[in-house]
């Protein structure tokens, strides 16, 4: 159970300040913050920084982002890259694989307004990009997604890259410029492995890209992209491009690493006690439908309730938060909120229809989630 001082961060929200729940509230200074801080670190590797979009999904902090020195951002779905570029956003990665004839007439659509950038992993979609740019006289840049040990998406790294790098790059409409990788795996290590992983996720990727490049290939960008491991992976030499994501708002994920802890996180789900049946147990009026089913490994349960380390959301309902309550525990009355920090701060962000800004504790502003539930 969590006792040290990465728990000891108070609420952000001020106690006359009156809020309709469950609400997404973010604290506006923490998140110039996270924003500013992973800046300077992309700076500091000489690398761009290209963020993910997936765990804010609102232009006004992809906005931010940019203006913070980010060189573009990243999409997981082409629905994303849609309400981005609408918004003015004019330089997308779509990170995810792309194939089918219905996305291909979106994606011709979204080209008129944002340079979109594209990811293949596969000879099949490769084909499908290229007659379709080539009989439109068009030209749509490329990235490859590289394995380097998640064993998701991506082809491995090395010959099996090296091939449709050498594929790709003969191809009429396709331009290649680059290939990416999410080292997601090295999320799941122990705190004393994962900057070993990350690193040699970095080397697996850069050697691909110098094999490719002894083709005579240009391949000007080598991306890399993973909160986690943003402050490992990223300072191999070779590396041009990060793209991180949840550091925006930060999740109970990242504190096992002890790098943060709730003073960081600057998303939370204001909620309401709704029930108290009993002295150990209350009830929040967030369920799965606002916090997501998703567990951690960095603290139990379904969530942190700020101000209450030893509390556990125990198990979760749609709708019904079912909290434990320890003796030594302040405890909870009916009607009391609470500001609890996300187990997985994407899929509770694409549950919300809006962000509560606040500053100073007080309520400035309502920014819409505009690319929630755009996962086509």
């Amino acid at each position: 159970m969590a006792t040290t001082a990465l728990f000891a961060g108070t609420t952000i929200v001020a106690p006359d300040q009156v809020i309709d729940t469950p609400s997404m509230v973010v604290d506006e200074a923490i998140l110039h913050t996270n924003i500013a801080e992973m800046a300077a670190m992309a700076q500091s590797f000489g690398v761009n920084l290209r963020p993910h979009i997936k765990t804010h999904k609102t232009p006004e902090i992809a906005r931010l982002q940019i203006a913070n020195g980010a060189v573009g951002i990243t999409c997981a779905k082409l629905g994303e890259a849609e309400v981005m570029a609408d918004a003015g956003i004019d330089d997308i990665l779509i990170a995810y694989p792309f194939f089918g004839d219905l996305k291909i007439k979106r994606l011709l659509s979204v080209m008129e307004k944002a340079r979109i950038i594209v990811s293949v992993d596969s000879y099949e979609a490769a084909d499908m990009l290229s007659d379709a740019m080539a009989a439109q006289d068009r030209i749509i840049e490329t990235y490859l997604e590289v394995n380097t040990g998640q064993d998701r998406s991506g082809l491995r790294w090395g010959t099996e890259t090296i091939d449709l790098a050498l594929d790709v790059a003969r191809k009429p409409g396709l331009k290649l410029v680059g290939i990416f990788s999410h080292e997601g795996h090295a999320n799941t290590q122990p705190p004393d492995l994962i900057e070993s992983v990350a690193v040699e996720a970095g080397k697996r990727i850069v050697d691909t890209a110098e094999q490719i490049r002894s083709h005579g290939i240009e391949l000007p960008t080598v991306s890399v992209g993973s909160t986690p491991a943003s402050a490992y992976t990223p300072a191999v030499a070779g590396i041009t491009e990060m793209r991180p994501g949840t550091y925006v708002f930060r999740d109970t994920m990242g504190f096992r690493y002890g790098v943060y802890g709730t003073d960081r996180c600057a998303a939370r789900i204001v909620a309401t006690v709704v029930s108290h049946p009993s002295k150990d147990r209350c009830i929040l009026d967030s369920g799965s439908k606002t916090l997501s089913l998703d567990s951690s490994m960095g603290y139990p349960g379904h969530g942190f309730i700020v101000g209450h380390p030893g509390a556990v959301i125990d198990r979760l309902s749609e709708e019904h938060g079912v909290v434990i309550i320890p003796e030594d525990d302040p405890g909870f009355t009916l009607g009391q909120t609470v500001e609890v920090i996300p187990n997985h701060i994407c899929p509770a962000v694409n549950l919300a229809d809006e962000l509560v800004i606040v500053r100073d504790g007080h309520v400035t502003d309502t920014w819409q989630i505009a690319a929630r539930g755009k996962n086509k």
